[in-house]
């Protein structure tokens, strides 16, 4: 079975950047691919998503974060630009559609 690894999370001020990658253990070209998070006390909600050259995003976060794919490497990024504390989350890859179990996701936390 395909195996997703997030990394890339950690502690940044308001305002900063991370990257978040997702490193698949075999080819995602073809699949569509999302980000989503999950806050302290909250389900799990969509973030971002990429099909091909199609990307869409929450309305929270449109503007602000970049999701790609780099399939030569097999892996999905995420560019999160101007933080804000509402993005502390642990934030989890996973297909689109055909989903499999989560992993463990990585830890973003946005304070001052």
């Amino acid at each position: 079975q395909v195996q997703l690894v997030e990394s890339g999370g950690g502690l940044v001020q308001p305002g900063g950047s991370l990257r978040l990658s997702c490193a698949a253990s075999r080819s995602i070209s073809t699949n569509a691919m999302g980000w989503y998070r999950q806050a302290p006390g909250k389900e799990r909600e969509w973030v971002a998503s990429i099909s091909g050259d199609f990307t869409s995003y929450t309305g929270s976060v449109k503007g602000r974060f970049t999701i790609s794919t780099d399939v030569d490497k097999n892996i999905l990024y995420l560019q999160m630009n101007s933080l804000k504390p509402d993005d502390t989350a642990v934030y989890y890859c996973n297909f689109i559609t055909n989903q499999i179990s989560w992993g463990r996701g990585t830890q973003v936390i946005v304070s001052s």
